[in-house]
């Protein structure tokens, strides 16, 4: 029933990535579908449209095999051998930069909303 459930909550999201598409394509935005659509999840969930419980096994679940959606695009860089160079080395370096960065705010955003929950648990 668990796995039922998740498959459903996937798919839910996924209309939301339909939506971006629909509207990427009508309003010729230079914006990707995916970031269209988690945009209007997102605006969905602030403004309790939705439920978080409708999407949250999904949204776990697909963050848990994020890594799993990279392996084709790292097994194709074998391919390009000026990566292995001076090249290579200055994009690895802005791949961990930016990295650290993404790391940092997901860090203070997960923090901020554990304060937020720990808050309202100890204000009941």
């Amino acid at each position: 029933m668990n796995v039922i459930r998740i498959i459903i909550q996937i798919g839910f999201i996924h209309c939301f990535y339909l939506g971006g598409v629909w509207v990427k394509e009508v309003l010729s935005l230079p914006v990707p579908a995916g970031i269209l659509g988690m945009f209007f999840l997102l605006a969905a969930l602030f403004l309790q449209i939705i439920k978080l419980k409708w999407v949250e096994k999904g949204a776990a679940w697909l963050l848990a095999e994020l890594l799993l959606f990279f392996v084709p695009s790292a097994v194709g860089i074998v391919d390009y051998h000026e990566l292995f160079g001076w090249l290579g080395i200055k994009m690895l370096g802005i791949i961990l930069v930016s990295t650290l960065i993404v790391m940092g705010a997901t860090a203070l955003t997960a923090e901020r909303i554990h304060l937020r929950r720990k808050r309202a648990l100890h204000a009941n």
